[in-house]
């Protein structure tokens, strides 16, 4: 058996036995054309030199001469002088059928790369992400491939995250309280795995309803129980909390998912009070609230909490300020928190590369994140007035106000709202728009009477098209 080579890169094995029937020619040359109907050689690629072929194969040159002579005749290869020997570029290479695939044991159908719509909420416009800055960043990045950064992340980049919740989101804690992750569900999990283990019963997580669907889905997949939690038009209802049954609560204080609310001082003194009473952690998701388009981003919750003793962790990720592709974002616990979170991070490892945390600390450190959202939230502001430009004069339409974020919601006003948002979720789907309807994201499906419409999303791929999509819709809802 012998490794044939073509163009400097490993090829496939050639088998020539000398005690067969068959020749060596013959045996060379139905070696070659399996290889080219398996596209192993592909059209217009370059074989062998005869002479170095022969060398390598322990023939005389006049074998290989007289194979591809053969496989010339048959349309397999050409021979071009100055050129060489090469497969035929007319033929058409086929890939193997479906039925095929499906044949073989195990084989799968490779998984298409989601491109979101126009209308998808939580996109991030990014366009813009790649500056000098973020290149800077990398090519630094690149040359410290060598060092693996701790398990609970990168020194450089757990310094410049609390140096970033300090300046954009008036948090100040120190490094020691970020521990890096792979964006919020990873976060999530982390801590999920962290409160159960060792409880010997079922974990019990309060969400509020409405809600994120995919934070849900987290919850459930560490098998612990949801309790649906009341909101209002200023997010979660603290009064109305429950006392005994559960071990934790996430909650959108900043920029309540997907109602827009943000909870005010006193219901958020209320729920550091009750989370301190019942010993319930408060699991702060602080997914988009940088992005406020109306004077300063709003203090976490965390920024109340007591940095030792204290009952919020926060998880945040740049999956929104940047690019979803990062995948990178951080937790914030207390001390007492972070003494369970910790062991079990170390553990498992850390879930993000060095080089994506070490270019993300270049990059924090340089001050880009600060500019670049700042005109990220010029472009977001007027996606939302597009929004109510194009769409608040649609029949039985009212578009909710949005004072941040990364997504709007219209309310249908008319008496068979949920019909009619089934009807119209269902035209935008057809139409490919993205947009989503607001019963996916109840937890209880006895919602408030009368409340239905759509989630849009203001990021996109560029203006034209996300102007084209609300065009769309319009005449949906017109129609």
């Amino acid at each position: 058996m012998t490794e044939l080579e073509r163009g400097g890169t490993a090829g496939f094995p050639v088998h020539l036995d000398r005690g067969a029937e068959a020749p060596l020619t013959v045996q060379l040359a139905a070696a070659l054309r399996e290889a080219i109907d398996a596209a192993t050689l592909r059209p217009g690629e370059t074989v062998p030199a005869t002479r170095e072929l022969a060398r390598r194969l322990g023939v005389a040159r006049g074998v290989v001469v007289v194979a591809y002579e053969q496989l010339v005749a048959e349309g397999y290869l050409v021979a071009t002088h100055g050129q060489g020997t090469r497969v035929n570029p007319a033929l058409e290479l086929v890939e193997p059928s479906s039925a095929t695939r499906a044949a073989v044991p195990g084989a799968s159908a490779p998984e298409p790369v989601a491109v979101p719509a126009a209308l998808t909420p939580g996109q991030p416009i990014t366009d813009t992400v790649v500056s000098p800055s973020w290149r800077t960043a990398w090519r630094s990045a690149a040359g410290r491939v060598d060092v693996a950064p701790p398990a609970l992340g990168d020194p450089a980049l757990r310094h410049e995250i609390s140096e970033h919740l300090r300046r954009m989101r008036g948090t100040a804690r120190a490094a020691s309280d970020v521990l890096v992750t792979a964006g919020t569900r990873d976060g999530l999990g982390l801590l999920l795995a962290a409160l159960g283990g060792g409880r010997g019963r079922e974990l019990v997580v309060g969400v509020e309803d409405p809600g994120l669907p995919s934070l849900r889905g987290v919850v459930q997949a560490h098998g612990a129980r949801i309790v649906a939690l009341p909101t209002d038009a200023e997010g979660l209802d603290t009064a109305r909390l429950p006392s005994g049954m559960l071990d934790a609560v996430i909650v959108t204080p900043s920029h309540q998912y997907p109602l827009g609310g943000s909870l005010p001082l006193p219901r958020r003194r209320e729920l550091l009070a009750w989370a301190r009473r019942t010993g319930v952690v408060v699991i702060e998701d602080d997914f988009d609230s940088e992005l406020r388009y109306t004077g300063s981003a709003l203090p976490t919750l965390a920024a109340l909490d007591d940095p030792a003793q204290g009952s919020v962790v926060l998880l945040g990720t740049f999956s929104r300020t940047l690019a979803p592709s990062l995948a990178a974002g951080y937790l914030l616990a207390p001390a007492g928190l972070r003494a369970r979170i910790e062991p079990l991070r170390r553990e498992l490892g850390g879930p993000v590369s060095g080089v994506v945390q070490a270019a993300l600390a270049d990059y924090l450190a340089s001050g880009e994140l600060r500019r670049h959202t700042a005109r990220m939230l010029r472009r977001y502001a007027a996606r939302r007035d597009a929004v109510s430009d194009r769409l608040a004069a649609a029949r039985g339409v009212r578009v909710r106000p949005m004072d941040g974020g990364l997504h709007t919601v219209i309310e249908f006003t008319s008496a068979d709202g949920p019909a009619r948002e089934a009807a119209v979720l269902a035209a935008a789907h057809a139409a490919g728009l993205g947009v989503q309807g607001l019963a996916g994201y109840w937890q209880q499906r006895d919602r408030t009477p009368g409340l239905a419409g759509l989630v849009l999303g203001v990021g996109g791929p560029d203006d034209a098209e996300f102007d084209r999509a609300l065009v769309r819709l319009r005449g949906i809802l017109d129609g």
